[in-house]
């Protein structure tokens, strides 16, 4: 292939946004393309000041050339189009997607480790099972783990041109709508984006996706107690928490932090209450026996200290751990765990004004 400005467009036309659903030469993205000696340059221009895909499509803008022109370097120079009255209509859209969905809760953690996705997962299944009508969105950025868990990792969101507005058709899986970032990089890639950017890529997995008619949209935040947990609870009105925690020390202190945090005036979000995962361990051919491997009651004891709602325990069995692993939520694979799922769903719902 020879290199001129003409076949750089035409590999370049491959490269499809995947917010828009249009190649990024269409969308007026590459601009100034200039070949000097061994080097092409060339513009990137971004619609947003920090397009959350723009990383990802540079890279395969490099990958693309590098394979076609092996020989020759490549520049490109990152710039952003401002747009009149983005925010605006941003907000706009947002109001659109959500305006049918009836409840909006996040399930955190103070800390990692502590299964709050595979809370996240099986209650939204369980709601599901009962005819519910669910989404859920994996809001852990850097650590997105909810597609694999409900065995879509694959999957690619088509875009759907709803009223005004074009929008992300989530993936289904169980009966439940799921929106993940993961769906848009590739699976090994790590994400290394300042708060902000990641901040920007939830606004528009929550804003730019078709949800339509939801009895509850659950949001799987990332662990701590940060930049995205304060953001979304400003912007988003959230009917509640669910705190996760096990019952080690450790874990508990962690979990006061994040009851605090929603506890503030500013941010003032209702603690619907504590699960107390990794509640002791049974093994699989000693189904009686329970091992209190990370402590007895931390999390039970802790809802009563901080005056909030104890909604259930969870043990740690092989099943719990397998179901995740092989995409197939445990509520759907092993009737033995259901029942500790179905008790935090019953309590879960009382919560719910």
């Amino acid at each position: 292939m020879n290199l001129n400005k003409e076949n750089i467009l035409s590999l370049l036309e491959k490269i499809v946004h995947p917010e828009f659903e249009k190649n990024i030469v269409e969308l007026g993205m590459i601009e100034n393309i200039d070949i000097l000696n061994n080097e092409i340059s060339f513009s990137f221009s971004t619609k947003r000041q920090q397009d959350p895909f723009a990383a990802s499509i540079k890279k395969k803008c490099e990958q693309l050339l590098s394979e076609n022109f092996s020989s020759v370097q490549i520049k490109i120079i990152e710039q952003h189009k401002q747009q009149q009255n983005t925010v605006k209509n941003e907000q706009s859209q947002m109001n659109y997607v959500l305006q049918k969905v009836k409840h909006i809760v996040a399930v955190m953690s103070g800390k990692g480790g502590v299964g709050k996705s595979t809370i996240s997962v099986n209650l939204a299944a369980t709601l599901a099972k009962r005819g519910l009508k669910i989404g859920l969105i994996d809001a852990d950025i850097y650590g997105p783990s909810i597609p694999q868990m409900f065995g879509v990792q694959n999957e690619q969101p088509l875009m759907v041109k709803v009223d005004n507005f074009e929008l992300i058709e989530p993936v289904e899986s169980y009966n439940v709508k799921l929106i993940s970032i993961s769906f848009f990089i590739n699976q090994n890639d790590a994400l290394i984006w300042r708060a902000p950017m990641a901040i920007n890529a939830l606004r528009q997995l929550v804003g730019g996706t078709c949800w339509d008619d939801l009895d509850f949209l659950l949001i799987d935040f990332p662990p701590g107690t940060g930049d995205i947990h304060i953001t979304m609870t400003q912007e988003i009105k959230l009917d509640g928490i669910i705190i996760v925690t096990t019952p080690q020390p450790v874990a508990l202190a962690d979990a006061i932090r994040g009851i605090n945090m929603f506890r503030q005036g500013k941010i003032n979000v209702p603690i619907l209450g504590l699960v107390e995962n990794m509640a002791w361990f049974t093994p699989k051919e000693l189904p009686e026996n329970r091992y209190y491997i990370f402590g007895m009651n931390g999390g039970k004891n802790l809802a009563d200290e901080m005056r909030i709602p104890f909604l259930a325990e969870i043990p740690i069995v092989q099943s719990i751990r397998q179901s995740g692993d092989d995409g197939i939520p445990a509520v759907c694979a092993d009737e033995i765990q259901t029942k500790f799922f179905d008790e935090l769903a019953d309590n879960f719902l009382k919560q719910i004004k």
